[in-house]
């Protein structure tokens, strides 16, 4: 079993990073080319433009597509019962194989459902503040 685990870890590893290079990729390009010629100009070396000029903004950019990757993830571990390894919906069929629960599959269905919905939600509502604060017309008005 232990096998199947590192498989499962290392597929949704790569197929995570996939989508999360594709949004930092996206937003690379969202960021004018003037702004690493400015920094280019003011003495900035490559690597330190793009660190501190360049992927600041970048990163702003695609931080809605990470977070929405980050929350289909959690919803796409259930995937991993395809190949039997322990989930959260996995656990919900087992606790509706104990006799103490049969018949009362819509209540644990809905538990798993409320449980997704609130670890979507905290993400989601987590996002949006750092969205609000990374936001540099926020920036600029605190500053004021």
């Amino acid at each position: 079993a232990p096998d199947r685990v590192w498989r499962a870890a290392w597929v949704l590893t790569f197929f995570a990073a996939a989508y999360v290079a594709e949004a930092v990729r996206s937003g690379l390009a969202a960021v004018p080319r003037g702004q690493m010629e400015a920094a280019r100009a003011l003495g900035l070396p490559v690597p330190q433009a793009l660190i501190h000029v360049v992927l600041p903004q970048a990163l702003r950019v695609a931080l809605p597509a990470t977070v929405g990757q980050f929350i289909t993830l959690l919803q796409d571990t259930t995937l991993l019962s395809l190949i039997g390894l322990l989930d959260l919906l996995g656990v919900a069929r087992t606790v509706m194989a104990n006799p103490a629960f049969l018949g009362k599959n819509a209540e644990v269905y809905l538990l798993l459902a409320v449980l997704f919905w609130c670890c979507c939600a905290a993400l989601g509502l987590g996002s949006r503040a750092l969205e609000t604060r990374l936001n540099p017309n926020t920036l600029s008005a605190a500053r004021a």
